[in-house]
């Protein structure tokens, strides 16, 4: 039988163990062919951004206690998500409290959404006050270019659109 993880168990592990990037000396190369390389690597846009900032040992270590502290606090929730996703996976449709189990699974992955958006949040002000006023500029304007770069990539997919599937006969 084939396990799921919901995504958001994957993506808070992802933000939990990118901190562990600031802690190597020089910060690490990011996937395949360091940073310009292709892959998505270890941590967020948002992380490779800090990386650029040319962070004192101190800022490095901040910044990773702060990711470890929303890590440690968002997981016993993401671990009860977990067991509820495994007990409903169990179930089969014709399970009598298969609707109800189904209806509480996404409540509490609905409120883990929501733990995980306000929990990012305040990271990333802690994160933010870390920073000198040099750093939060340069920070705005690699947020800035990466915009941009998204944007042209979606202007280039709207432009170019992928030819639709034909179905295998």
């Amino acid at each position: 039988m084939r396990k799921f993880i919901p995504l958001s168990i994957l993506l808070t592990a992802a933000i939990g163990c990118s901190a562990l990037v600031f802690a190597a000396p020089g910060g690490g190369d990011f996937g395949p062919g360091g940073e310009g390389g292709h892959g998505h690597g270890r941590g967020g846009e948002g992380f490779r951004e800090l990386q650029k900032l040319n962070l004192s040992d101190a800022q490095r270590a901040s910044i990773k206690d702060i990711v470890k502290q929303g890590f440690a606090q968002l997981k016993p929730q993401m671990q009860a998500v977990h067991q509820q996703r495994a007990a409903f996976e169990a179930l089969t449709p014709d399970s009598p409290n298969y609707q109800s189990t189904a209806a509480s699974l996404a409540q509490a992955e609905g409120q883990l959404t929501v733990a995980r958006a306000t929990q990012r949040a305040a990271s990333n002000a802690q994160i933010y006050a870390v920073l000198n006023a040099a750093q939060k500029a340069q920070l705005a304007t690699l947020k800035a270019a990466r915009l941009a770069r998204m944007q042209q990539w979606q202007q280039f997919k709207a432009q170019n659109p992928q030819p639709a599937a034909t179905p295998a006969q």
